[in-house]
């Protein structure tokens, strides 16, 4: 039987606001623990919530840059769970009248294919403190959990997608063009690795054709693209393998553990009614009115779907340099300072992928960080269009300016003597000089066919290069030497 696997996303966005979404705390990363809990976030008696604006005005620019529609009241509800990072026993959520409604996000897959994911909405909740497990051990020395609530009342925005995606690398797909939609509206900073961005993803299968879904199993707190993509992989086959084997798939919820790369059950899955959702009676309804709308509609940037698209259009990129260019803000950001000076997209977006990218690679900096500015490789490259210095030249200068040794690269090029020669008078004396010290494989060159000669003239290109130190330019003496070499 052929299968069909059947994916939707919760994406947790927790929102880049100062303090939390009910209490004036620190939101802060990296405190120590339980120092940025307050008596609101701990939901202690005669205590008051009061909603961060900064938080509705997030969720309501995120809306708007999936096209989504934005109801005029939402409501905040309490979901009613016990679990030891929630000390008040329920979470302010939303689930009846959500801060966003219908709305839907493009990917672009392998080979230009488009896809439009659909979401269903997105809410607003406060998250849940931390459990640190293996931390501690008691006298005896038995293993125990740690609670730490610093991120207890910080405002998430959960992004609910409909069950639309058909593989993991579809799944892979979302969660970017999610990260990079809020990281480009400057509403998180999406690091996945310190918990501002994951998910919770819901996996079934089907056999091909039938349009009933089956039933589900819902993986939960993923936190970086390569698990989300390794646990959809392992759970659609462990789904599939149980069923040809006469089992049975039951609705739960499952961990993924990257060091087995396996899914593990966790517990039954509830059902929304378990949760006992009621009214917050200590929070109004959020009330919007069109303008408040359209003021936070005129705060949206260029957001990364138009940006890709006007890099392909406007600029002439290729689909791929496109994508790559527009997937982070910094990233657009850098390449179109470095435009600006240098006035070349082609060649602009070369350097970027190319030198930029292995030297960020390899020593694992962001591009934000970048030592090597913009405006220091706008002019590096408007001297290779210039013919001011060659390729080979240009890598120096490179070097030079990442390591700090020059403030531009004219400045490197003069007190390196890298500028390129192009003086034809200048360059024939150095092929002739070559030519005249390297009779053997003159003749050698002369004897052999036509279609040989052009790997056999790399060896004379060499030798010109090595005499001028490589700042000869390559097109005159590739031509020249050719010339001169056929001669009878």
């Amino acid at each position: 039987m052929q299968w069909e696997t059947v994916i939707g996303l919760e994406v947790h966005v927790q929102l880049a606001t100062q303090s939390k979404i009910f209490s004036g705390a620190s939101t802060a990363f990296g405190a120590e623990p339980n120092t940025q809990a307050c008596a609101i976030d701990l939901g202690l008696p005669g205590v008051l919530p009061v909603l961060n604006e900064g938080a509705v005005a997030m969720a309501v620019q995120f809306g708007l840059a999936i096209d989504a529609e934005i109801p005029e009241t939402s409501l905040f509800e309490r979901k009613n769970y016990f679990y030891p990072d929630l000390p008040k026993g329920y979470q302010t959520s939303q689930m009846a009248q959500p801060i966003v409604g219908k709305g839907e996000v493009e990917l672009v897959l392998d080979d230009d294919v488009r896809k439009r994911v659909r979401i269903h909405h997105a809410h607003l909740e406060e998250d849940a403190g931390k459990s640190l497990h293996e931390l501690f051990s008691n006298s005896r020395g038995h293993g125990m959990s740690g609670i730490d609530l610093n991120r207890a009342g910080t405002p998430l925005l959960e992004i609910v997608s409909e069950p639309d995606m058909r593989s993991a690398k579809e799944a892979v797909a979302y969660i970017r063009a999610i990260h990079a939609i809020v990281t480009y509206l400057r509403i998180s900073d999406g690091n996945m690795a310190e918990g501002s961005l994951r998910c919770d993803v819901n996996v079934s299968v089907r056999p091909k054709g039938q349009e009933t879904l089956g039933t589900r199993a819902e993986i939960k707190n993923v936190n970086s693209f390569r698990f989300v993509e390794r646990a959809i992989e392992f759970e659609v086959e462990r789904q599939i393998e149980l069923i040809e084997d006469g089992g049975k798939v039951v609705q739960e919820t499952r961990l993924y553990d990257p060091d087995q790369d396996e899914t593990r059950s966790m517990r039954t899955k509830e059902e929304a009614n378990d949760y006992r959702y009621f009214p917050c009676p200590d929070l109004l309804p959020v009330m919007l009115d069109s303008a408040y709308i359209e003021h936070q509609r005129s705060t949206l940037p260029e957001l990364p779907t138009q940006k890709r698209n006007r890099f392909e259009t406007s600029l002439g990129l290729s689909v791929y340099d496109a994508g790559v260019l527009s997937a982070t803000r910094p990233t657009a950001e850098y390449f179109e300072a470095v435009l600006a000076v240098c006035g070349d997209a082609k060649q602009a977006a070369n350097w970027v992928q190319g030198e930029l990218s292995a030297h960020l690679n390899r020593e694992n900096i962001d591009i934000a960080n970048s030592p090597v500015t913009p405006e220091q490789l706008g002019g590096l490259i408007q001297r290779v269009l210039d013919d001011t210095i060659n390729g080979k030249a240009a890598k120096q200068v490179f070097a030079a300016l990442w390591n700090n040794e020059g403030a531009s690269a004219d400045e490197i090029i003069d007190t390196r003597g890298l500028k390129q020669v192009t003086d034809t008078g200048a360059i024939e004396a150095m092929i002739d000089q070559v030519i005249a010290d390297s009779p053997v494989q003159v003749a050698q060159y002369r004897d052999a066919d036509p279609e040989k000669r052009g790997k056999m003239i790399g060896y004379f290109v060499g030798q010109v290069m090595k005499a001028s130190r490589g700042t000869a330019n390559p097109q005159q003496v590739n031509g020249l030497l050719k010339q001169k070499l056929d001669e009878a």
